[in-house]
C-alpha cells in the first residue's frame, strides 16, 4: 500500500471540478486543497487573499507573457508560484491529499504515487452549472468561464510550459457531465483506490 498519495485535478471552469474533488476527498477520507494554499500564501506573503488572487490573474494575460520584464505583477506572481510550490510539496511530502489547480500536476511531476486528472465539459454543461448550481447571474457566468479558462491556461503555459488539459501529462481526462457530479467523484475516487491499492 501506498505510504502517501496525491490526486492533483486541472478543470475548466464551470465543470464543477473543485466539487467534485471536494467529494472525492470525502470519499477517500483525504484532504482536499484548493483556496487554502492562497490564504497560505497570504500568511506567509502579508498580503490580502485578493491582492494574491489578482496577481494570479492579471499576471496571466497576454501582455504580462510577453513583456514580462520589469512587470511588477509578473514579479509578483513568480514569487507566488514559489510559495505555492513549497507548500504543495510539502503536502504532498505529509499526507495524502487532493489538490486542485495551481499547476499542482507539474509541481509534483516527479512524485511517484500522483495521479493526473483533468475534468472538463461542454460550454452549454458549464453554463447550466454556473447559473444553477453556482447562482450566478448569467452574463457573469458567460463572462467568467470566458476569462478564467483563458488565465488558468496562460497561468499554466507560463510555468509548467504545457496546456492543463494536455494529454500527455494527465493520467485521466474526464467529461464530468457523463457520470454528473456524484458519479463523477465516486468513479475517480474507486480509481485512486485501485491505483494505490487501498483497502
Amino acid at each position: 500500500m501506498a505510504e502517501n498519495y496525491v490526486i492533483t485535478i486541472s478543470r475548466e471552469f464551470g465543470s464543477m471540478g473543485r466539487t467534485i474533488a471536494k467529494k472525492m476527498s470525502e470519499a477517500l477520507n483525504i484532504e482536499f486543497y484548493d483556496r487554502d494554499i492562497v490564504e497560505e500564501v497570504s500568511r506567509r506573503m502579508g498580503l490580502p487573499v485578493p491582492t494574491i488572487s489578482d496577481a494570479e490573474e492579471k499576471a496571466s494575460s497576454y501582455f504580462a507573457r510577453m513583456f514580462p520584464l520589469g512587470n511588477t505583477t509578473t514579479d509578483l506572481q513568480d514569487q507566488i508560484f514559489t510559495i505555492q510550490k513549497d507548500i504543495i510539496q510539502n503536502l504532498a511530502s505529509k499526507e495524502r491529499c487532493i489538490i486542485v489547480g495551481r499547476c499542482a500536476d507539474y509541481v509534483l511531476r516527479d512524485y511517484r504515487n500522483h495521479m493526473r486528472v483533468y475534468i472538463y465539459a461542454s460550454y452549454e454543461q458549464r453554463y447550466n452549472n454556473c447559473v444553477n448550481n453556482l447562482m450566478m447571474e448569467p452574463k457573469e457566468a458567460a463572462r467568467m468561464i470566458k476569462s478564467v479558462d483563458k488565465a488558468r491556461k496562460s497561468y499554466h503555459m507560463r510555468y509548467a510550459k504545457y496546456s492543463p488539459k494536455d494529454p500527455k501529462y494527465k493520467d485521466i481526462i474526464l467529461d464530468s457531465s457523463f457520470l454528473g457530479i456524484d458519479g463523477t467523484a465516486e468513479y475517480l475516487a474507486e480509481l485512486a483506490k485501485k491505483k494505490f491499492q487501498l483497502d
